[in-house]
């Protein structure tokens, strides 16, 4: 699969981030998040190359200081976030691409997200966390893709498995179940190159 790819989640803390670090993994890609907000001592980036070494990994476009939504870490570091910045790296290898909260997630306050992938025309990846709201949150997410014609790949959960939310979502979705990774106590890349030998692309 020499694709690149964007890594979008149903909202903020997921687990887009490992399961971009197992994407890496599984399809020896490089790795990209366009905006980084806040945390800036370690980074989503610092993390995916911690648990594979071996991943090149692109700067960022904007390192914002704030933990916030980028539109508002944006506009606390004096910045506008501009789509003319979000220029996909070059590369020969696959690369993934982790986006900075849901897909609905403002970059600016007329920009969301969404609007920048819609723009690229890449297929997504969509990361979807079990918690209380969660099947709403991957429907309209989902629909809210298909209303832009963005192509889906496929989903990943990440959570303590909760069978009867999974089931919904498969069964209203209709889309593909890539992989779910349990609640790790521990991020390693022992547990990254678990993962990744069971993707199921």
């Amino acid at each position: 699969m020499k694709q690149k790819i964007i890594v979008g989640g149903i909202g903020t803390d997921t687990g887009k981030t490992v399961a971009s670090a197992i994407l890496c993994k599984a399809l020896k890609a490089d790795y990209w998040k366009p905006v980084q907000a806040g945390d800036l001592d370690n980074t989503d980036s610092h993390k995916v190359k911690k648990w594979t070494p071996e991943t090149i990994i692109h700067p960022e476009a904007y390192r914002l200081t704030q933990p916030m939504s980028p539109h508002a870490a944006a506009t606390i570091d004096d910045l506008t976030i501009e789509a003319s910045n979000l220029q996909i790296p070059t590369t020969e290898n696959p690369l993934i691409v982790e986006l900075a909260g849901g897909l609905m997630v403002p970059m600016r306050e007329d920009y969301l997200n969404i609007d920048w992938v819609t723009s690229t025309g890449l297929p997504v990846i969509l990361v979807a966390d079990y918690y209380l709201g969660s099947i709403n949150h991957t429907l309209l997410s989902l629909a809210a893709m298909k209303s832009r014609q963005i192509p889906l790949i496929g989903i990943i959960f990440n959570g303590e498995k909760n069978p009867s939310t999974f089931d919904v979502i498969m069964q209203r979705s209709g889309a593909k179940c890539l992989l779910e990774i349990d609640r790790e106590k521990e991020i390693t890349p022992a547990i990254i190159d678990s993962y990744a030998s069971r993707i199921n692309f």
